[in-house]
């Protein structure tokens, strides 16, 4: 798996978000595979090609939403955080 995380993004996940690239990895590695990608469809958010998410479990027992955008066979990070109940709610219903 090709994963990218620009110096920006690692900034702000370590200082804001406290996560780590190994527990994004953990989250992709642990991701259901029966369970779609969900793109990110509000206006603000739009980009080509389209932001990508999923909620995932750390290794830990963290559940994090996994934000990126897929492009050539890499995954760029564009953030990840703990998972809100209304991101959870979304993720178990549409994914």
């Amino acid at each position: 798996m090709g994963l990218e995380i620009s110096s920006t993004v690692r900034h702000k996940l370590a200082t804001k978000h406290s996560v780590t690239e190994i527990e994004i990895i953990e989250c992709f590695s642990s991701r259901e595979l029966n369970k779609k990608f969900l793109t990110d469809d509000r206006e603000d958010n739009q980009t080509n090609p389209p932001t990508l998410w999923f909620i995932g479990e750390t290794d830990s027992g963290r559940i994090l939403k996994v934000v990126f955008i897929y492009n050539q066979e890499r995954f760029i990070i564009k953030t990840s955080y703990e998972a809100n109940e209304n991101e959870k709610r979304i993720y178990a219903k549409h994914a």
